[in-house]
């Protein structure tokens, strides 16, 4: 699964109708947003922790850990970043993580929830902005926001 394709499929989603697109295609393309920050913090883990795709890599761990990933506890670790411990490039990438899980709940459990089509594009293109920053931050800063993410640290 490539992160940009659900970015692609998210504006499809949006723009592929004149006027008001529906509101289920507003709420999907919500979601699928999310689900483009989602997959790319388990693409980071599992390719920052056992290896990336051209490397000697065991296939059952790459996918143990990126399956690790859970929903709540990521958004709780991303939402709890030590002040000036990561780059400024993951910083945002978390915070728009934090607020797009948010919109994602809205979309798909609110029935209530409003969306309006230019706000939705904005959310994917700020989604897109922020995972081109993400992969440019070097490898040994994207591995400890792995480690930081999967990993809850103990209490004494």
């Amino acid at each position: 699964m490539r992160p940009a394709d659900f970015i692609a499929t998210a504006r499809d989603l949006v723009s592929n109708t004149r006027g008001r697109p529906r509101e289920t295609n507003l709420r999907r393309a919500v979601s699928t947003t999310y689900y483009a920050l989602f997959h790319t913090i388990a693409a980071c883990c599992a390719d920052t922790l056992v290896g990336g795709p051209n490397s000697n890599r065991s296939a059952e761990a790459w996918t143990q850990v990126y399956r690790s990933l859970n929903h709540g506890p990521a958004k709780a670790r991303c939402d709890q970043l030590p002040a000036d411990r990561f780059p400024h490039e993951i910083e945002e990438f978390a915070s728009r993580f934090v607020d797009m899980q948010f919109k994602r709940h809205e979309a798909d459990y609110n029935p209530d929830a409003q969306f309006n089509k230019d706000a939705v594009f904005q959310d994917i293109d700020d989604a897109e902005y922020q995972l081109e920053q993400f992969v440019k931050v070097p490898l040994a800063e994207r591995r400890t926001f792995a480690v930081h993410v999967l990993m809850n640290p103990r209490r004494s």
